[in-house]
């Protein structure tokens, strides 16, 4: 220990006789719940339950002799983020550290996952996109950059189709599109859909235009001011009567419907504080250089007003990811509530801590992912 950490530790957590007293008792308590967590994963703790579900977890009821349409999405997926980490991060370089980690992650998840054969593969498959996606994004980022969202947009009819099927493959009822599946499914569409529609709503808001402004104020106010659980209900309930008798919307886009509702609200604010940082001079000077309105809000304040807000536009995805929980109580069979059918199983009844403590995993495993995307994005744009 170096004589900075020894200054830093006495002037810090052993300065005075209480706050040495109080250090050694916050010490001995962590290292006893410490010890009894330890003691239950290893030896109390019966992960049976998520070794024989684990496919439920992820895939829910989705036709096991179709497997390789989901693991070709995922496919899909892995190479898109991947690219898109490389083209936004193009600075950051592979490390040995780095590179280190994730072969002892990849191997892991070999090793203990019980898979079979053809999944092993498949998720060897997925790492190597990984990586290889990764250094393309690094390598040609002034060629895809600008096709990159383009890309985006044309994977997910792609995407959809492979889940769905139609057009010469089996169709798969979205009744069996469950667990994990079905809530990045959900949280993915509702991301995309909510920002232009929140980006939408707060210009409207700032409008001029009276009908304009009022109409989306209501909309914001009436919106934040109802809890999710209730909009997700009257999508599911109210949506099918304001439609024609011989249209009937699928469950999953009801829960869809509800959800681009109730966050749109909230990413309009997000977005108008954003607005409201930048300097009333800049579109002024803008529109003295004979720029329309339209692009003066494309190409100039949008950009900025975006960048400003990024942690708060992540904390709304962040919190509409796990907002996606509330779908279980709709008869919508995602994570959550394939862990509930997994403790309702005879031979797993009151396994509550195992099972939650997995899905609780998989959750923080996806925010705090998108969490460190928000901190990279915010040193980037600096």
């Amino acid at each position: 220990m170096t004589n900075y950490q020894l200054t830093w530790l006495r002037k810090n957590l052993f300065n005075t006789w209480y706050n040495s007293l109080l250090t050694i008792v916050c010490l001995i308590f962590l290292f006893w719940a410490l010890q009894g967590v330890i003691t239950w994963v290893t030896t109390k703790a019966q992960w049976t339950v998520i070794q024989v579900n684990l496919r439920l977890f992820f895939v829910g009821r989705f036709p096991q002799t179709l497997y390789w349409r989901a693991w070709i999405v995922l496919a899909i997926a892995t190479s898109l983020s991947s690219i898109s980490c490389g083209v936004f991060f193009n600075k950051q370089q592979f490390t040995k550290l780095g590179l280190a980690i994730f072969a002892l992650i990849t191997s892991l998840l070999l090793i203990f996952l019980p898979l079979d054969l053809t999944s092993r593969i498949w998720l060897l498959f997925n790492a190597f996109l990984l990586l290889t996606g990764s250094w393309i994004g690094k390598t040609f980022n002034q060629v895809i950059s600008p096709w990159l969202s383009l890309i985006w947009v044309l994977s997910f009819p792609v995407i959809l189709w492979l889940i769905g099927g139609g057009f010469s493959l089996q169709y798969v009822s979205t009744n069996l599109w469950n667990g994990l599946l079905l809530t990045v499914l959900m949280a993915l569409v509702s991301i995309i859909l909510s920002f232009p529609i929140g980006v939408l709503l707060a210009l409207g808001r700032t409008s001029k235009l009276p009908i304009l402004r009022w109409f989306s104020i209501l909309y914001i106010e009436i919106v934040r001011g109802l809890p999710l659980i209730g909009v997700l209900f009257l999508a599911q309930v109210m949506l099918p009567l304001f439609l024609p008798t011989d249209w009937r919307l699928d469950r999953v886009i009801r829960g869809i419907a509800g959800l681009v509702l109730f966050s749109a609200a909230y990413m309009a604010e997000n977005v108008r504080g954003g607005l409201q940082s930048i300097p009333r001079g800049q579109i002024e000077a803008a529109k003295a250089l004979g720029l329309k309105t339209y692009l003066v809000m494309l190409l100039i304040v949008l950009p900025q007003a975006l960048r400003a807000v990024i942690p708060a536009i992540v904390g709304q995805f962040i919190g509409l990811f796990k907002d996606t929980s509330l779908l279980s109580l709709v008869g919508l069979v995602e994570l959550t509530g394939i862990a509930r059918s997994v403790l309702a199983q005879p031979q797993f009844l009151g396994r509550y801590a195992e099972v939650y403590l997995f899905i609780g995993l998989i959750y923080w495993i996806f925010c705090y992912s998108m969490s460190l995307v928000s901190q990279r994005l915010e040193r980037q744009f600096k």
